[in-house]
């Protein structure tokens, strides 16, 4: 077997989770795959995958082996994509991660415009409020929203959003309205458990960003959950404007420290850092950038 063959075969067995998962994807049985596997690492002349009865973990030398090779990978598929399809409508399988409320409220509502006007594509949507590798994962495009961090990828801003800071009237009444952002270290915040750094709130203080860290009695890795949470009457939560905006109307929610509230953030669309950018992946970006410039989130 040639070593993109073999690489292909252990970069699927992570990702999969395990032999047999992998070999269905492949096509393969997962003894076949065990001894490909098996082989790679004496070629390699290293372990690159722990084996238990129960789970598969990988080495040191496999985890800087895959991040490797699913690059590499994701390489050759792009440059095959681009050659064979130049001039071609775009087609394949397009995989896209993002948050679960943006995904829900603003991406799933256009999706039958956007494949019925490129209907060789597939798309797969994952919906997650925690951060995504997708060099690791295998994605092409994700969608989120603030700052960004990881230099490795490329980003293009669709649009900008605010958050804001809401409580429901049965908790105001118990509790009182914030006046001050540092007045929340009184209130019971609504967080997130996974990615920590959404409960960094960020305000304007005399003309300065300043974040603070916010922390109560109920965490979820959902931002759905802590907006029901917030509608219940648990505590404050902080959520963007497009999710508050029918339960303020309504007088479900309340906003708050409206005042102090930082200026609208940016959402992007980021795709790993590649010479070559597939046509499946610009027309979708395309697309949402011209959607948002028409019908701001």
């Amino acid at each position: 077997m040639d070593p993109s063959s073999e690489m292909s075969v252990f970069v699927e067995v992570v990702r999969q989770g395990g032999f047999s998962a992998a070999a269905r994807t492949l096509n393969r049985t997962p003894s076949a795959v065990s001894k490909q596997i098996s082989r790679l690492e004496d070629r390699l002349g290293v372990r690159l995958l722990n084996r238990t009865t129960r789970q598969l973990n990988m080495t040191e030398e496999g985890e800087a082996y895959f991040d490797r090779a699913a690059v590499i990978l994701a390489d050759i598929m792009e440059t095959e994509a681009m050659v064979a399809n130049q001039g071609a409508a775009p087609r394949g399988l397009l995989r896209v991660t993002c948050s679960t409320t943006f995904g829900r409220q603003k991406i799933v509502p256009v999706l039958p415009e956007f494949l019925t006007r490129y209907p060789e594509l597939r798309m797969q949507l994952s919906l997650s409020d925690t951060l995504i590798d997708l060099v690791q994962d295998g994605f092409d495009v994700a969608l989120r929203m603030g700052e960004l961090n990881d230099s490795s990828l490329v980003a293009r801003r669709l649009a900008l959003i605010q958050r804001l800071v809401c409580a429901a009237p049965s908790y105001i009444e118990k509790h009182g309205l914030p006046e001050h952002p540092e007045q929340l270290s009184d209130h019971n915040c609504l967080v997130h458990r996974d990615v920590t750094a959404m409960n960094d709130w960020a305000f304007r203080l005399d003309g300065d960003i300043r974040k603070i860290h916010v922390g109560g009695s109920f965490e979820s890795n959902s931002a759905v959950a802590i907006h029901e949470a917030a509608l219940a009457g648990l505590g404050v939560a902080q959520m963007a404007s497009f999710v508050a905006a029918p339960d303020l109307k309504a007088g479900r929610l309340v906003s708050c420290l409206d005042k102090f509230v930082d200026s609208e953030r940016p959402i992007y669309a980021v795709y790993p850092h590649r010479r070559h950018l597939t046509q499946k992946v610009r027309v979708f970006i395309d697309y949402l950038v011209d959607h948002f410039a028409a019908t701001p989130p």
